[in-house]
C-alpha cells in the first residue's frame, strides 16, 4: 500500500510538471542542419590524407554522371553550366530568354585566355568524371554521381575554361597534365586535392608522387580548404 501510494504521488507530480517543460519544437521551428565544417590544412598534409589504391576504368561512361541539371536555383531558368558561367564572369553577360547568355567576359585560368564568347567555354570538372569513376565514384549511387557532376557548393569543383584547354586536360590526373602557366599550378594542385578529399576519392601511386612534388616544392605554402560532401 505504501509503495502504491508513493507511485501515485510521483505520477501526480510528473503531470504537474508537464506544463513547465518546453514543448517539442515543430518541424518548422527546428534548426536547419548545419553545413559540414570546412577543413583547412597545408597542401602537404592534405596530400597525406589521400587514400592510395589502383584505378579501375571498367564500366565507365560519361552518361553515368547526369549533367547539367537545373542548378542551384531551379527557378532561374539556367542550368548548372549557365550558373557557373554567371558566377565566374569577370564582366557579367546579359541573360536572355531560356538563359541565353550574350556579352560578358571570362578568364580561363587553365591557360590565362580572356574569353568574350560563352559558347567557347567548357565547364571543366576539376577532377574529371572519368578520373572520379576510377577513384571511387564507380561504387556510388546515380544520385551521388549526379551531385558530383553538378557540384556548385564548393567553388573549386567546376571551372569555366576554354574548350581547347579542357580537351587537352581530358581525364588526366596531375601525373600526366598540369595547366601550362606555372603561376596557376599551385592553385590547380590545391583544388585537385580539395576535390578528392571533399568527395573521398582515392589516388593512385603515380598521381600521389606527382602531387608530392608540388606539395613539397613550389607549392609548399598552398593552403587547402574542403568540406566533406553531404
Amino acid at each position: 500500500m505504501v509503495i502504491r501510494t508513493l507511485a501515485r504521488a510521483l505520477s501526480a507530480l510528473s503531470l504537474a510538471l508537464v506544463p513547465l517543460l518546453p514543448s517539442p519544437a515543430t518541424p518548422a521551428a527546428q534548426a536547419a542542419p548545419s553545413a559540414p565544417t570546412a577543413e583547412v590544412t597545408t597542401l602537404a598534409d592534405a596530400v597525406g590524407l589521400l587514400k592510395v589504391t589502383e584505378e579501375n576504368r571498367a564500366g565507365y561512361t560519361r552518361a553515368s554522371f547526369r549533367h547539367w541539371t537545373a542548378g542551384e536555383d531551379a527557378t532561374d531558368g539556367c542550368d548548372t553550366r549557365a550558373e557557373v558561367l554567371l558566377a565566374e564572369a569577370v564582366v557579367a553577360p546579359t541573360v536572355g530568354p531560356g538563359c541565353e547568355l550574350t556579352g560578358g567576359r571570362w578568364t580561363s585560368y587553365y591557360d590565362g585566355q580572356e574569353v568574350t564568347d560563352a559558347g567557347s567555354l567548357d565547364i571543366a570538372h576539376t577532377v574529371a568524371l572519368g578520373e572520379a569513376w576510377d577513384s571511387g565514384a564507380s561504387a556510388w549511387t546515380a544520385g551521388r554521381r549526379e551531385a558530383y557532376a553538378n557540384d556548385q557548393a564548393a567553388d573549386v569543383s567546376l571551372a569555366a575554361v576554354t574548350s581547347r584547354i579542357n580537351r587537352r586536360k581530358s581525364d588526366h590526373d596531375p601525373a600526366d597534365w598540369m595547366p601550362p602557366p606555372p603561376e596557376v599550378q599551385c592553385r590547380y594542385t590545391g583544388e585537385w586535392v580539395s576535390t578528392k578529399l571533399r568527395w573521398q576519392l582515392t589516388a593512385d601511386d603515380r598521381e600521389l608522387e606527382a602531387l608530392k612534388v608540388y606539395a613539397e616544392g613550389p607549392c609548399e605554402d598552398t593552403i587547402v580548404r574542403y568540406a566533406p560532401a553531404a
